[in-house]
């Protein structure tokens, strides 16, 4: 489970649609840590990420760094 940044506050970053739901924000994480994942695999860096991919993907939910977008 996911204390910080706390997950009410990592809901409401999502958008007025998806305000409050629980389930888009395991999906938007889910897959922005698979890019992160895939982005530190294909440049070949020898170096392990400092943080876990979800972790990194929280944060960046929390900063608005992540916009979601239907399609």
């Amino acid at each position: 489970m996911i204390n910080q940044p706390p997950i009410d506050e990592l809901t409401s970053k999502l958008g007025e649609k998806y305000e409050g739901s629980k389930y888009a924000l395991c999906v938007v994480s889910a897959k922005r840590a698979r890019q992160l994942v895939d982005i530190s695999k294909n440049q070949n860096n020898p170096q392990p990420m400092t943080e876990k991919p979800l972790t990194a993907a929280a944060y960046e939910i929390m900063e608005d760094k992540i916009s979601v977008v239907n399609g």
